[in-house]
């Protein structure tokens, strides 16, 4: 089994992975590579917008939201992923008032 250094197409990070799970990871994501954190944001903001009627399916909206998102920070990929976790830890919470995060 070899392990291949793969870059996130939201935020940049690397992580090393297995290329069968990099295949399954593309397969969910309309082929783009995203990395545990980011795929966890996507499948959280497709269920929630599942809920709401869409021109688009949940997951590929979410999936375009997502890496608008991240291509707006102009942080270092790590700075990235701490603003998407604050930021996904507000929306869970259904509280804005997590500034101190």
């Amino acid at each position: 089994m070899e392990i291949e250094s793969v870059k996130c197409d939201c935020c940049g990070l690397r992580e090393d992975c297995t290329q069968e799970y990099i295949t399954n990871v593309q397969a969910t994501f309309n082929g783009k590579w995203l990395c545990g954190l980011c795929s966890e944001a996507v499948r959280d903001e497709a269920g929630r917008a599942g809920k709401r009627k869409k021109a688009h399916g949940p997951l590929e909206d979410a999936l375009r939201a997502h890496m608008a998102f991240c291509r707006k920070t102009k942080l270092s990929p790590a700075g990235g992923v701490a603003d998407g976790m604050r930021q996904m830890l507000r929306r869970r919470s259904g509280k804005d008032d997590l500034a101190d995060i």
